[in-house]
């Protein structure tokens, strides 16, 4: 028996060295091999994200599509147009007032867009409460003048500087102090703030509120190095097969002394000479290369094609986030195909939408509702469907639908309530009033007397 296991072993270690990487006993590290990282950091993204246009895309386009409107904090849900100030209470335009002095929407979607290159992003509050960042917050006075300041932060910028260790404390496992730098991300930081941050202080903007989850770019993160290699390498091969070092052949004839006597060199020094020579060509297209006794040759490179290997890393990088190919880098083949695509990206962020953005604005609803800055209310955080037709579509739909009542005129059934074509447009039914102003207008101008000519001249 251990005779037939010893040979079993050799043959497994033999298959091992004719096909590595496919048994157990073989180890390949399959990302050293092709170049990729074997962990990916916050650093490494905030730099494929700032330098790679296909990465700024990815990001950038997500959030312009979540947020290409902006919500609206009612007091309780109602009917009616999304955000109609008409329709608005006292509360509520307070608010919205507020939240625009503090430029609040557009600060919560940047936290939004950094959340994305990071793991997580911070949505840091500045408070009027007469404390320190690293102090708790108990009620702050002055209502909603006591929210000062919205600052979003990266996750490179706020670190964990202290875990909740107590188990029977209620915050276990929790973070119980953040350390916040604003000059460790970026370089353009004119007047950097850093100290110590409470938790009741910061909203940790994430998809599920926590610091353990994943950077949108992480899962095509090799994809990306992929495009940049393939877009670098051809880039660089173009301008080298445009502008290659020169092969200098030496003639059988030529004497090397009397070459380094017109050069004004020494025998010795001449290869330098030659190479510093071929450098000032090199600088621009227009240099003039003199060379005695020499030929001047290139080394042509040749090229394969890069769209078929750019495709593939760029589909492949697509999929891990969710995202056509055509909404992604912007073009357009068909309309059909393109509206496929973008009907299926507006659902994609509409998920994203009730999943992610809107529990963490509420959570940040509810901060302000513990610290006395909001009322205690049931908010409601009034938000377009991105899911919606368009205006053009909606009347594209009622116009099929009048023509279907003008089919059925003669079996007198009416298949479509004028109550119900309006619906399709987003609007309200008319009322009484509305519907029968016309037929009391011209009621009343068939009653009153008109005046005669000569009088009307008078």
């Amino acid at each position: 028996m251990n005779v037939i296991r010893a040979m079993a072993n050799a043959a497994a270690r033999r298959l091992d060295v004719m096909f590595p990487g496919y048994f157990m006993a073989a180890k390949h590290n399959h990302y050293r091999d092709f170049g990729y990282p074997d962990k990916v950091t916050f650093d490494m993204l905030y730099a494929m994200y700032a330098r790679n246009g296909i990465a700024a895309a990815a990001v950038d386009k997500t959030i312009l599509k979540t947020w290409q409107d902006v919500p609206f904090l009612q007091e309780q849900q109602r009917d009616g147009t999304q955000g109609a100030h008409t329709k608005e209470t006292k509360a509520e335009g307070e608010i919205r007032q507020r939240f625009e002095d503090l430029r609040l929407w557009s600060r919560i979607a940047e936290t939004d867009r950094r959340s994305l290159v990071g793991s997580y992003s911070g949505l840091i509050l500045r408070l009027a409460d007469g404390k320190t960042f690293d102090m708790p917050v108990d009620r702050v006075p002055g209502g909603l003048a006591g929210l000062v300041e919205i600052i979003p932060a990266w996750e490179g910028q706020l670190v964990v500087s202290e875990w909740d260790t107590d188990q029977t404390s209620d915050t276990y496992g929790e973070p119980k102090l953040f350390q916040f730098n604003e000059a460790s991300v970026g370089d353009d930081v004119r007047q950097p703030r850093q100290f110590m941050l409470h938790p009741d202080r910061v909203i940790i903007w994430s998809r599920d509120g926590t610091l353990d989850c994943r950077s949108l770019l992480e899962a095509g993160y090799n994809d990306l190095m992929t495009l940049e290699k393939v877009s670098g390498s051809g880039g660089e091969g173009f301008w080298k097969n445009a502008k290659s070092a020169p092969v200098l052949e030496v003639s059988p004839e030529a004497r090397i002394d009397e070459m380094a006597k017109a050069m004004g060199v020494s025998v010795d020094e001449i290869a330098d000479k030659m190479n510093e020579q071929v450098a000032g060509w090199q600088k621009g297209f227009d240099q003039l290369l003199m060379i005695q006794g020499m030929e001047a040759k290139s080394l042509g490179v040749t090229l394969p094609s890069p769209e078929h290997f750019f495709s593939i890393a760029l589909q492949s990088f697509a999929a891990s986030i969710s995202m056509p190919v055509k909404i992604l880098i912007g073009s357009q083949s068909g309309e059909r195909a393109s509206t496929e695509d973008a009907n299926e990206w507006s659902q994609t962020n509409m998920s994203r939408r009730n999943n992610t953005v809107r529990p963490n604005i509420m959570a940040l609803i509810n901060r302000l509702e513990r610290f006395g800055i909001l009322a205690e209310r049931d908010w409601y955080l009034d938000w377009s469907d991105l899911t919606e037709a368009s205006m053009t579509e909606k009347i594209e739909r009622v116009s099929k639908m009048a023509d279907t009542n003008q089919k059925m005129r003669e079996t007198g059934e009416l298949v479509f309530t004028p109550d119900e074509l309006r619906e399709v447009l987003g609007k309200e039914p008319l009322t009484d009033e509305q519907r029968y102003r016309n037929e009391d207008d011209d009621d009343e101008a068939s009653v009153t007397p008109r005046k005669p000519p000569a009088a009307e001249e008078k």
